[in-house]
């Protein structure tokens, strides 16, 4: 039977080799970067064009509201906006393809730039299963919410129990 020795590690020595194993660690993961704005509004195709930001690490999207739109639609035209975008197949390959991000921001806007709504999601707040119930959600209200108002309102529910939202007081009043 052979005994090996027991080598000694100083505490310079074992504090190398820890940060060389972070090191390898960390280029194993692959970098965490985040997007940039332009890489942001090319995720999404929308027909008023969109303006993309970041904030921090949150990936801030801005689209135009038609103002028809609000005045036909009233309240519930003006709430849904952010969420017709934020549950989006785009928004959900956003966030797999960058994970640093941490949320994504959806704002609309009417006429010189006034805000109407907006909705913040973040990045673990729907678990895969809640994800393609937004997609459900989502997708029947964008097919169907001009003839069928009730999808809408269930989007809307949807979107303010799963984000941070605001709306604009101006849009939506007090309520």
């Amino acid at each position: 039977m052979r005994v090996y020795g027991r080598s000694k590690l100083t505490p310079n020595a074992l504090g190398l080799v820890l940060a060389s194993c972070s090191l390898v660690a960390c280029q194993q993961r692959g970098e965490q970067v985040l997007p940039t704005p332009a890489e942001v509004a090319s995720y999404y195709s929308y027909e008023g064009g969109v303006r993309a930001a970041l904030n921090g690490n949150v990936a801030e999207v801005t689209v135009p509201q038609p103002a028809a739109q609000l005045r036909r639609g009233g309240t519930l035209w003006a709430k849904v906006g952010p969420y017709v975008l934020l549950f989006s197949d785009e928004t959900r390959k956003l966030l797999d393809d960058y994970p640093a991000l941490g949320g994504v921001r959806v704002i609309t806007t009417v006429g010189g730039g006034t805000e109407v709504a907006r909705a913040l999601l973040g990045r673990t707040e729907l678990s895969d299963i809640q994800w393609r119930r937004a997609l459900n959600i989502a997708g029947r209200a964008r097919k169907d919410g001009t003839e069928r108002p009730a999808l809408l309102d269930d989007l809307v529910r949807w979107g303010e129990q799963h984000t941070e939202f605001g709306y604009s007081k101006r849009y939506v009043g007090s309520g």
